[in-house]
Parts: C-alpha cells; sequence; structure tokens
C-alpha cells in the first residue's frame, strides 16, 4: 500500500519555452491608424460636443 523507500512522483515533461507573440505588419498598420484616430478625436470631440450644447442652448432660448 505505501511505497518503501526511493519512490519518487513522475516527473512531468518540461515545458517548451514560449514564444513571444509578435504582431504582423497589418496588425502593426491598423494599431497605428486607431491611435492616430483616437488622438483627432481627443482634440476634435470637445469642440464638437461644445458646438452641440451650444446649439441646443440657442435653441431653448430662441424658444
Amino acid at each position: 500500500m505505501y511505497a518503501e523507500g526511493g519512490w519518487e512522483p513522475p516527473q512531468k515533461p518540461p515545458r517548451p519555452p514560449r514564444r513571444e507573440r509578435q504582431l504582423s505588419e497589418r496588425q502593426k498598420l491598423v494599431l497605428v491608424w486607431l491611435i492616430a484616430v483616437n488622438a483627432l478625436l481627443l482634440l476634435i470631440a470637445p469642440i464638437g460636443g461644445a458646438s452641440v450644447i451650444h446649439a441646443l442652448v440657442a435653441v431653448l432660448r430662441h424658444g
């Protein structure tokens, strides 16, 4: 029932080393475009939002 002396549990086979994932050229291009569009919207959106708010206020004032 019990192992007597010298017994060791079986060793698990070593895992192969993990490869670091690399982006393809297309994925890099898409990432650059997404960052550029988000940076542009970061500058434009507040102006557009303010314009919409000002338009709503003007409509409400003039009835």
